[in-house]
């Protein structure tokens, strides 16, 4: 089930977040974005959260922070769900477009991207860190219909 962040989901998302990325944000970070505007999505199984979404929003500029489902549960459509979800904010909230970086070797996230929609628009040299790696921006314009 997907739904809106709550203030104690923190303690998950740091959890997934260390448990997927080599440079994790920290509980205080995650609701500094909330704070500042951004969204967060969840997707809880049996009480569990096993994965997010977090879309920070500048005027009508969506970029997607982070999504991120832990290894247990990749496969099963839950990073697609949590992309579906971004998008129906991106159309609430009247964004022009979304976008997003992904490491240059994350094939997975980068075919998750591109089937709904995204398109690589550039890159960012050596975005990365914790391996140094080059950065796909991907953007979405526009089109959130689900």
């Amino acid at each position: 089930m997907i739904r809106n962040f709550k203030k104690v989901d923190q303690v998950a998302i740091a959890a997934i977040e260390a448990e997927c990325f080599s440079s994790p944000w920290s509980e205080a970070a995650i609701l500094e974005t909330i704070e500042n505007g951004g969204f967060y999505t969840v997707f809880e199984q049996d009480g569990r959260i096993v994965g997010y979404a977090g879309l920070q929003i500048v005027l009508d500029e969506g970029y997607i922070t982070n999504v991120a489902v832990t290894e247990e549960f990749r496969g099963r459509g839950i990073g697609s769900a949590l992309i579906e979800s971004l998008k129906n904010i991106a159309l609430e909230k009247g964004l022009s477009f979304i976008s997003l970086e992904v490491r240059r070797s994350n094939n997975g996230a980068i075919a998750l991207y591109k089937k709904h929609g995204f398109k690589q628009v550039g890159e960012r040299r050596g975005f990365y860190v914790n391996p140094t790696e080059d950065a796909i921006i991907m953007t979405l314009e526009g089109n959130f219909e689900c």
